[in-house]
């Protein structure tokens, strides 16, 4: 795989991973579980996708 597919494949993941962060830190100051929930989910759901792709190859 070259550095332009590595890029293609880690960028969405990274910033799908920042959202949730984000969703994490912004629902704690809205005081909202619903979203830090949602937020958490996202980061799970992120992390499941990459180590199943790892365990492919």
């Amino acid at each position: 795989m070259d550095i332009k597919n590595k890029i293609l494949y880690w960028i969405p993941k990274i910033l799908a991973i920042l959202l949730g962060i984000f969703f994490i830190i912004f629902g704690e100051f809205d005081d909202s579980p619903g979203l830090q929930g949602l937020g958490l989910i996202l980061i799970i759901t992120i992390v499941v996708i990459v180590i199943r792709g790892r365990k492919k190859n």
